[in-house]
């Protein structure tokens, strides 16, 4: 009990995750007033913030049926501690004149130097996502953490991107795997270890100058296997890991892929290219990406109908299918098959905000730009996959346009640590910009 603190919650936390009140172990919370009239703002909408600020209200509302926040707080369950909504304190004297402006930072961060002040022999922590408040918490010396529990570590993050293991074999094997009626290798002809599903290889010759091969480890035949040369829609790659991406996009067995990468590498071409390729296989193919608008305004607005309120948002994927068209001669079979899958909506645009709720049933689910997702919405968009479903998910986690979200703490982050190994996923880093070498250049120099 001696070892127990104080939490004080800003509202971000609560907003990026409203289970966060039950992830302090069995730490005391307050929720200072201002966190509450914040959150009244998000409580209408559907995106996420007003998901988990809906959320967070009904599950204190619950806690507290009969009951009132006495100075104990009321219990959060077993094993955990307990919450407590505290009114707005003013800054100590020493204060006033550093923080003059009467804002809901200043009152959050008044109320925690307060409850600091009231509880003395007790360690309390203001806890922000936000990084200017949590540099005035510390320039007014109130201890102030980030919330870490959806927080991945620095080395997890540098695995994702070594994930293809490199190998150099005898002639005679390589000729089993290139050229045998099988294409494959038992995986003990190539690592000492078992890979993980799915596990990526380049392989190449150690007696000869011929050019490396790509390979993947198939869990279900409990081979290695070549990873074959192929083209969707015109599209060929031009890399080893474009073309291990297209092999798990074209693979009916994987119905989870992640592609990130910089800018230019392919990853939203790709699987575009992929989807229109298998669009027989499917009864329906769905673009979508976050909607990133600055002051949480929502679509509604924005003039005009669902189709033009998504048309700034979506018009990179346009690009990329105008890509995609362009290897065709105007009025061919392919690119009038395009434009017939457009005009009948067997490919539409879709705002990822209208997918809760949904069952997605053989659908090829592309969803650009996932990085700007945190895990609960990655979550809610996975969990709408029916049978038969596919789901993409391309982004750039070093990209990242949310201001409570970075490379350590973002969805598409969590979805290849969380997924790692699983049969039904393959994660792909993709190196090398193909855009151009203007665009390339610029990716690793600016």
């Amino acid at each position: 009990m001696g070892n127990k603190k104080i939490f004080v919650l800003d509202t971000n936390v609560i907003l990026h995750d409203y289970k966060a009140v039950k992830k302090f172990q069995d730490n005391d919370l307050v929720i200072p007033v201002a966190v509450v009239e914040e959150l009244d703002k998000f409580k209408k909408g559907n995106d996420a913030l007003s998901y988990n600020a809906r959320g967070f209200m009904r599950e204190i509302d619950r806690l507290t049926d009969g009951k009132t926040f006495a100075k104990g707080g009321v219990s959060l369950g077993k094993g955990l501690g307990t919450i407590r909504i505290e009114p707005n304190h003013p800054f100590p004297d020493a204060f006033k004149d550093l923080f003059r402006d009467d804002t809901q930072d200043h009152r959050i961060l008044s109320t925690a130097m307060w409850v600091r002040d009231t509880t003395p022999g007790v360690f309390v922590a203001l806890v922000t996502k936000d990084i200017n408040l949590r540099l005035k918490a510390k320039a007014a010396g109130m201890a102030v953490q980030d919330y870490l529990t959806d927080k991945l570590e620095e080395s997890k993050i540098e695995n994702s991107q070594k994930e293809v293991q490199r190998y150099t074999l005898s002639s005679e094997k390589m000729q089993v795997l290139c050229y045998g009626p099988d294409t494959c290798l038992e995986w003990k002809d190539v690592t000492d270890s078992k890979p993980a599903a799915n596990q990526m290889f380049s392989l190449s010759w150690t007696d000869s100058e011929k050019g490396g091969v790509c390979a993947r480890y198939d869990s279900s035949r409990d081979r290695i296997v070549l990873v074959k040369s192929r083209q969707a829609y015109g599209i060929r790659p031009r890399n080893d890991e474009q073309a291990m991406a297209l092999d798990a996009l074209l693979n009916p067995n994987i119905s989870l892929v992640s592609l990130t990468g910089g800018a230019g590498t392919g990853k939203t071409l790709l699987a575009l290219a992929a989807a229109l390729e298998q669009e027989k296989d499917y009864e329906q193919i769905i673009l979508s990406r976050p909607t990133v608008i600055l002051g949480n305004q929502d679509l509604g607005f924005l003039p005009g109908d669902q189709k033009a309120k998504m048309g700034p948002f979506l018009q990179p994927l346009m690009d990329n299918l105008n890509v995609i068209r362009s290897q065709f001669r105007p009025g061919s079979r392919e690119a009038q098959r395009i434009d017939s899958m457009l005009t009948q909506e067997k490919l539409i645009i879709e705002p990822l905000a209208y997918i809760r709720g949904r069952s997605l049933g053989k659908c090829y689910f592309i969803i650009d730009e996932a990085q700007n997702l945190t895990p609960h919405e990655m979550k809610t968009i996975i969990t709408r996959a029916g049978e038969g479903t596919k789901m993409v998910f391309t982004g750039d986690i070093f990209q990242i346009d949310q201001p409570y979200l970075d490379q350590w703490s973002n969805g598409l982050t969590h979805l290849g640590e969380k997924m790692q190994g699983q049969k039904v996923f393959q994660h792909i880093f993709l190196r090398k910009g193909e855009r151009s070498v203007l665009s390339e250049l610029a990716s690793k120099l600016l």
